[in-house]
């Protein structure tokens, strides 16, 4: 049972993907971590594995929405296991938009986050503004 991890720290994660803030972000992952994406090829969407593996994966994140926020985040923990829902906003390339509420699953170990499986609604992109 993990009980180093507070609600207070889920809000500074949540808080460093908001700020686009890769080292805040990742000084809250463990360096054996996993990131488990909300789209991909497996059961799992595609999965990344070890610490520069999980960094890329999020800084990609803002590359693809460069302005990509999680609002109105809610937290719960329940011993090694925390769950964070929000509302996932970003635009693409393209200038379409998504807005769709998700959930990060989390599996914590000596107060950081070893396994972040996101989840997110497949809501079709809002059209692109003239």
């Amino acid at each position: 049972m993990n009980n180093q991890t507070t609600m207070s720290f889920l809000d500074t994660f949540s808080q460093a993907w908001n700020d686009h803030d890769i080292d805040a972000l990742m000084n809250c992952m463990t360096q054996d971590c996993e990131f488990h994406a909300t789209a991909g090829s497996t059961i799992l969407g595609t999965s990344f594995y070890g610490f520069e593996e999980v960094k890329a994966a999020f800084q990609l994140a803002w590359k693809n929405f460069p302005d990509a926020q999680w609002l109105d985040a809610e937290h719960f923990i329940c011993g090694d296991r925390a769950v964070t829902e929000s509302t996932f906003c970003g635009t693409k390339a393209d200038g379409s938009r998504i807005e769709a509420r998700m959930v990060d699953i989390f599996t914590l170990r000596n107060g950081k986050i070893q396994v972040k499986n996101a989840f997110r609604k497949d809501r079709p992109s809002l059209a692109v503004s003239a």
